[in-house]
């Protein structure tokens, strides 16, 4: 990960939750397309040892996995693109 060249994971992990209230406007982003269930979405990235590095906070679960690292910066902080030829 970064400039020292570690072995890092980034994992979305959704939770199910109970259905958002009837009048709420974003109700159908907790939708998860791939559950089809009422869920929240957290990313965790951790080390090659499995200590916990980032936890993001929950966010609607209508988000694929990539989206939101990218959203939060993960992809361009642990994963950066060398300048090099």
């Amino acid at each position: 990960m970064g400039a020292e060249a570690q072995t890092g994971i980034i994992d979305g992990t959704e939770i199910r939750v109970r259905r958002p209230a009837a009048g709420r406007k974003d109700r159908d982003k907790f939708v998860s397309g791939k559950t089809k269930q009422n869920a929240v979405k957290s990313m965790v990235l951790t080390d090659a040892e499995g200590r916990v590095l980032f936890c993001s906070p929950a966010r609607p679960g209508s988000c694929a996995d990539i989206t939101q690292a990218r959203q939060l910066h993960l992809v361009d902080t642990a994963f950066p693109v060398s300048d090099a030829p």
